[in-house]
């Protein structure tokens, strides 16, 4: 995967917060009562302050390409950061939890009024080269058809955080520390990639927990070369057979009552699926992408939630 950085250090949150108004904003009462304004309607708050972010000199913000596209991936070193620009971003301002065992996460959808207005600054310097005096209602119908198109002005970003992927030690996970942590950031990265090329590939498959399995698959496949059966369960919270707590409760759905006879009627076909991505990718040498595709196009035949 290709890989370009864009900004470093202070800058990442400088460049971002010109482009993204809301990051000017601090979680809580006051955020969420500025944060329609500056998102829905595209105003800039009247103080433009970031103080409520750390910053280190090792953030970064890369361009990445992928079989769907290029994709903005912001990695934050300060896991308070990370949490502060999710619930801005993510959250609508709102201060809410975020569970210690997520360390990624992909915002698809993101409004960017910068590039709406960029778009109206090149419609009327056209009409000014053509000799035509700018026109109020003609930009209007401008706008709507350039807002048809959400392509035209909403950004894919993938947020990264820094540490033990899934919150689980070095240890557990059977590496030194510093191996670990440098395969926690591999498997970070191409997992929530992942999700960006398949929600764009295959929008009519989403499966939450499904495409955790997937995405896991790909990021260990990617970091280690092969595909780490026990590893793939360990990240989930799986351990000889049995969920003994972890990630893979972040994934029940909201309306479900009991979420751990949930747990219980999905694990079997959690366990099969991760057996039959195992199988999948001993069959030949691929690009992690390109196991991504194959599993979303043999997703059916090989999982099967409730079989037990």
């Amino acid at each position: 995967m290709d890989v370009l950085t864009v900004w470093k250090g202070k800058e990442v949150f400088e460049k971002l917060a010109e482009i993204y108004g809301q990051l000017y904003l601090e979680p809580g009462e006051e955020g969420e009562e500025l944060y329609p304004e500056v998102v829905l309607k595209g105003r800039m708050p009247e103080v433009k302050k970031l103080d409520h972010f750390h910053m280190t000199d090792e953030d970064s913000c890369c361009l990445a390409q992928t079989p769907a596209g290029g994709v903005m991936v912001i990695t934050l070193h300060d896991r308070r950061d990370f949490e502060t620009f999710l619930q801005i971003m993510g959250k609508k301002c709102r201060r809410v939890d975020i569970p210690a065992t997520q360390g990624a996460s992909i915002l698809d959808g993101v409004i960017n009024h910068r590039k709406i207005e960029a778009h109206r600054d090149e419609f009327f310097r056209k009409a000014g080269e053509a000799g035509k005096e700018p026109d109020q209602l003609e930009w209007m119908q401008e706008r709507s058809r350039f807002l048809e198109d959400k392509k035209n002005y909403r950004d894919a970003l993938i947020i990264l955080s820094v540490g033990p992927y899934s919150g689980v030690p070095a240890d557990k996970a059977g590496y030194a520390e510093q191996d670990w942590l440098s395969i926690s950031q591999t498997i970070r990265m191409y997992h929530e990639c992942t999700h960006f090329v398949c929600r764009r590939l295959f929008p009519d498959k989403i499966d939450a927990i499904w495409d955790e399995l997937a995405a896991d698959a790909v990021g260990i496949y990617a970091a280690l070369g092969r595909y780490d059966l026990g590893l793939a369960g360990t990240v989930l919270g799986i351990r000889d057979g049995k969920y003994t707590g972890g990630r893979l409760e972040n994934y029940v759905p909201e309306d479900e009552p009991d979420q751990e006879q949930f747990i219980d009627r999905i694990l079997p076909g959690v366990l099969s699926a991760m057996e039959e991505i195992g199988s999948l990718s001993e069959k030949q040498e691929m690009e992690p992408f390109e196991l991504a595709v194959r599993l979303e196009k043999e997703k059916e035949a090989l999982w099967k939630p409730e079989q037990a």
